[in-house]
């Protein structure tokens, strides 16, 4: 690890999320030198996420403390228009998720990606690609004003949704209206919640093409947000204006203290997240699930798959384009048909009335949820409600 910035990497991570770290990490544990960059002083913020997570796998990324979570959950109910509630349960004495705090979640990671050999460096942005012969070869960074060419053998994008090395290396196509949320978030206090239990509302009165959020951060504080599809967005409607009106409603003597924007997009992931001499991983790669929304852990496990082909491919000599497609091999063999059944489910859902939304709620209504916590038990609770959605997954439905 280096106190300054060298001139030439194995590997340079731009972004430190969760992705970024996660890459920068496996890759420095791989054996490569590597170069995490953040253009933002302080790592985790701003948050521009509900902090939502389910237990399975997080001990593979980290060794979760309390200080890294603020919330034990163990229920979530999902509201129809109608205000039907379907209440989904963890069973007796389990827990089935944790609302973390991402500030120190997220610099946990980095610290991780440190020890691990990493030299981080924040407040340093990427302001172009070196390239050669149509081959990444480098990054130009802004560092305190002070302008640098690193050179590398392979770059990982890991700078979000609006990611400019994706555009720069013309891996990243614009984002359709349908293929991407737009969101805001309050952290609300004084508040009365239920604190093991996250909501979600449904309907074109709470939010055309997508819902409303509230995610406990102790008894009488949450995450309260929205996430509209942008195709559904009619007349000048803005998110913040529903979730307003929602909050005006439901907690009108409670307190905001932080605002928060954000994009997500809900296209089920790049065609291609790799390309000669770069990969991208998370939210630039639009590895976030179409249908929640979610990214933390899609994302830490595309840093992780991104961080172990590099390090292969620095290791063997050989960074190809075509040796950097096993990240890609690898991304599908995990999560692509997970990803491919929420797409459908999202698509069913934006297009569904409000009408039958609550007529699907009623029959659901008389399931026992009681452990159902996951989107793919979920599915298929619905599917043998609506035996509609099981034509439309297809072959995508099969094994999952």
């Amino acid at each position: 690890m280096s106190v300054e910035m060298k001139d030439e990497y194995d590997v340079v991570v731009v972004g430190g999320g969760p992705s970024g770290a996660m890459a920068a990490k496996f890759a420095a544990l791989g054996g490569a030198s590597v170069l995490l960059i953040e253009k933002r002083q302080e790592i985790g913020t701003p948050i521009r996420c509900a902090e939502g997570v389910g237990l399975k796998d997080m001990d593979r990324f980290l060794d979760l403390q309390p200080r890294h979570i603020s919330q034990n959950i163990s229920g979530a109910t999902i509201y129809a228009p109608d205000g039907t509630a379907l209440k989904l349960r963890a069973k007796e004495g389990e827990i089935a998720g944790y609302i973390l705090e991402r500030k120190v979640f997220d610099r946990s990671l980095v610290e991780s990606a440190a020890k691990a050999g990493a030299d981080v460096f924040t407040k340093s942005s990427a302001t172009s690609l070196i390239m050669e012969k149509d081959t990444v070869v480098g990054v130009k960074i802004s560092r305190l004003d002070v302008e640098k060419e690193i050179r590398c053998k392979i770059i990982i994008g890991a700078d979000g949704v609006e990611s400019k090395v994706g555009r720069w290396a013309g891996l990243c196509p614009a984002i359709k209206l349908k293929d991407i949320e737009s969101g805001v978030q309050f952290l609300m206090t004084d508040i009365d919640i239920d604190s093991e239990n996250i909501e979600f509302f449904m309907g074109n009165q709470y939010a055309p093409g997508g819902y409303v959020w509230i995610f406990p951060k102790g008894k009488d504080r949450a995450n309260v947000g929205i996430g509209l599809l942008g195709s559904k967005i009619k007349d000048g409607g803005r998110p913040i204006d529903y979730l307003n009106e929602f909050v005006k409603k439901r907690f009108p003597d409670g307190k905001i203290a932080e605002i928060n924007y954000g994009g997500v997009p809900v296209s089920g992931g790049l065609e291609k997240m790799y390309g000669k001499g770069i990969m991208l991983v998370g939210d630039a790669a639009q590895c976030t699930d179409p249908i929640t929304g979610g990214g933390i852990k899609s994302g830490l496990w595309s840093g992780e798959l991104a961080g172990k082909v590099a390090a292969d491919a620095v290791k063997s000599g050989n960074w190809s384009e075509k040796a950097l497609s096993k990240y890609q091999h690898d991304w599908e063999k995990l999560y692509g048909k997970p990803m491919r059944v929420n797409l459908v489910l999202k698509d069913y859902y934006v297009d569904m009335t409000d009408e039958e939304a609550n007529k699907l709620a009623h029959e659901l209504a008389k399931h026992d949820f009681t452990g159902v916590m996951e989107v793919p038990d979920l599915v298929k609770i619905l599917s043998k409600v609506d035996k509609k959605l099981l034509l439309k997954l297809g072959a995508a439905y099969v094994g999952f």
